[in-house]
């Protein structure tokens, strides 16, 4: 499978388990309204579960949003820039992300995802083991660090013209 055929399989993967996770979270803050406010009852457990989500959510949607290029950012300077210093500044910029996202979330996440699995600690409602939400760390960083490389390659491989938005 070429490189090509890897990121579709990556991109299709990772929107239809964005589109998962906001359905299930949209779903389970219905769950916890309804119960509130029409039964008079809240569950127990549906709070715990919407912030586990939220966090699922927010690491894979980042790495969407770096993907698509959808992050704000100002470009007050940037725009003032000639094609080959734009260039550079883009460079830079996800070679950073791509640094910090390796070594944040994907090394310190997994750090801390496996030594809270070692450490068997659950979370209080749901019983769900701390580490399995704390692997949101690690993959929405390789997810980020993926994408980010390869709008490096894709920018070094192409003519500096070619860099312009």
């Amino acid at each position: 499978m070429s490189v090509g055929g890897i990121r579709r399989a990556v991109d299709r993967t990772l929107d239809m388990v964005v589109i998962a996770l906001m359905a299930a979270l949209v779903l389970d803050v219905l769950w916890q309204v309804s119960t509130r406010y029409l039964l008079g009852a809240p569950s127990s457990w549906s709070e715990e579960l919407a912030t586990f989500l939220l966090i699922w959510l927010t690491l894979l949607a980042a790495a969407v949003g770096l993907r698509d290029q959808a992050h704000l950012g100002i470009d007050y300077v940037t725009s003032k820039l000639q094609p080959s210093g734009r260039r550079r500044v883009e460079l830079f910029a996800h070679g950073s992300v791509a640094a910090f996202c390796a070594i944040v979330l994907t090394y310190g996440g997994s750090t801390l995802a496996f030594r809270t699995l070692a450490l068997d600690q659950t979370s209080p409602a749901l019983g769900i083991p701390m580490g399995y939400v704390y692997l949101a760390l690690p993959v929405g960083g390789l997810a980020m660090v993926w994408y980010s490389v390869h709008f490096l390659v894709a920018r070094l491989a192409a003519p500096p013209e070619a860099s312009e938005h």
